[in-house]
């Protein structure tokens, strides 16, 4: 029996009245599905509303991605999540918020599939990674994306300058998130650590009405009265000339 086809779909990125960024025929693929992996089942089901899902969503498959356990723990708990694949039916693996496996859990079960042979099909939708860097200016030609930076001052201090180096040894966009209720530690921590020169932009809420973008250097934030960014899902955008 050929393996099913396993669809990584995107999610909205926050407003719940935000209808999603899945054009038309990505959201016939969804709504055709039966079957999905997912973070949290009452999420993936509010998701699919929105989405239209034609269904009773009683009736839906839906596999959660283990948050703990030990290494083989996790691994048996991804080889169950493959099994339906396995056995010619298409999953859809859906994300929280933005792209699976992309700064989201999820990349583990994509391996194990691409190892078991499994054809893996990305769909198009939101990635708040990309819209910041397409909005920022900044280098989109050469970057990197670092996820979460250590939570210690002086580990992140450390971690701050060896990105702003290797920015300006590079020409290199260094892309990072936080955790929202850490962003305006973050946010104070560039503006203590990092050369006065050195660009930032900050892209937060990104697609909702309340988005807010906006690229200067260092020393012009350090004029500026700080952002709201508490609570805020936030994109830092760092690049050292």
């Amino acid at each position: 029996m050929e393996p099913g086809t396993l669809y990584l779909i995107p999610a909205g990125l926050g407003d719940p009245a935000w209808q999603s960024t899945l054009p038309d025929h990505a959201r016939e693929i969804v709504c055709a599905l039966d079957c999905f992996i997912v973070e949290n089942a009452k999420s993936a089901r509010a998701e699919l509303r929105r989405l239209g899902y034609p269904r009773p969503l009683q009736g839906v498959g839906m596999g959660v991605l283990p948050e703990h356990g030990t290494a083989q723990e996790i691994a048996a708990a991804h080889q169950a999540l493959l099994q339906p694949l396995l056995e010619g039916r298409a999953v859809g693996l859906l994300s929280e918020a933005g792209c699976p496996a992309v700064a989201d859990p999820g990349a583990a079960v994509v391996r194990l599939a691409h190892a078991r042979g499994i054809r893996v099909v990305p769909l198009v939708g939101a990635s708040a990674i990309l819209l910041g860097l397409m909005a920022s200016g900044l280098n989109g030609q050469r970057f990197a994306f670092h996820g979460y930076l250590p939570v210690a001052a002086a580990e992140r201090r450390t971690a701050l300058r060896e990105l702003e180096e290797e920015s300006r040894r590079r020409g290199q966009t260094q892309i990072f998130i936080e955790t929202p209720y850490r962003n305006a530690a973050l946010y104070q921590s560039l503006l203590q650590d990092c050369d006065p020169s050195t660009l930032l932009c900050l892209a937060t809420n990104l697609t909702l009405p309340s988005e807010a973008i906006s690229t200067r250097s260092i020393a012009a934030w350090r004029h500026r009265e700080a952002p709201a960014l508490a609570k805020r899902p936030t994109v830092f955008l760092l690049l050292a000339e």
